[in-house]
């Protein structure tokens, strides 16, 4: 499946894709993925009309970038004695791949949004209360890969580059000014916040100040500032709580 908390990367996610634009890859992609069980060599070198040992290459490519499974395995109807060794076959892999630009994640959304309407159901709790409560609580997830970064490092400069990095990974494009002000140059559920402005903005800043609140002494906090063309969450530092995180880290 598709990591959804961020780890793919897209440079990782552009190479998977990349790896089609080959047309015998492509071709032995797509009758594999028609397939209902698993792929030999030979089968999928006879299917697209190339020889085995091209296919092989192409196909262990594909499972090198992620998008095909193998296993060892005996074609069906053959076993026992004087089946032959098993061999090694092919099935598409269950990851999902995708790329966007400017990168989008509705799938962060929808498991959010998936997550609120379960605790609403469940507990009665207010659709709206729950919707903060999970955008927080995937916010402190964002928060731990923050401080996973940092390692023993707490400066506030330290704190910046690991939230910077952290959402650059989740498409929210970063941009430090002079200030030290972070706009969030793009917004990763732009076409749901063009449609529910106030439900997906509340999100985001739900979302960050989960993140922030795991990040204690990065003397930042998120606010509500919409803009054009952008996220409508910006990041700015409380310089003198940023000046008693330098000097507890001195």
């Amino acid at each position: 499946m598709r990591d959804i908390d961020g780890d793919e990367g897209f440079d990782r996610q552009v190479g998977r894709i990349a790896a089609l634009a080959e047309p015998i890859r492509r071709a032995l992609y797509r009758y594999i993925s028609t397939e209902p069980g698993p792929v030999g060599r030979e089968q999928a070198a006879s299917a697209v009309g190339v020889a085995t040992h091209v296919a092989k290459f192409h196909l262990d490519k594909l499972e090198a970038g992620g998008l095909l499974d193998s296993e060892y395995s005996r074609p069906p109807g053959r076993s026992g004695p004087g089946a032959g060794r098993p061999a090694k076959r092919y099935r598409r892999s269950i990851r999902e791949v995708s790329v966007s630009l400017p990168e989008r994640r509705y799938d962060l959304a929808g498991r959010i949004m998936a997550q609120a309407i379960d605790a609403a159901t469940d507990s009665g709790t207010p659709l709206a209360d729950a919707l903060h409560q999970a955008a927080a609580e995937h916010g402190r997830h964002l928060g731990d890969r923050v401080t996973a970064r940092l390692g023993r490092r707490r400066s506030p400069a330290a704190f910046g580059q690991a939230i910077n990095g952290v959402l650059t990974d989740y498409g929210y494009e970063p941009r430090a000014g002079d200030d030290d002000a972070v706009t969030l140059t793009n917004c990763p559920f732009h076409a749901l916040a063009q449609e529910h402005t106030e439900l997906v903005c509340g999100i985001n800043l739900d979302l960050f100040s989960g993140m922030l609140e795991t990040c204690e002494g990065s003397g930042m906090h998120a606010r509500l500032e919409p803009a054009p063309d952008r996220c409508c969450v910006t990041l700015s530092r409380d310089r003198q709580a940023g000046a008693r995180a330098g000097q507890a880290t001195a």
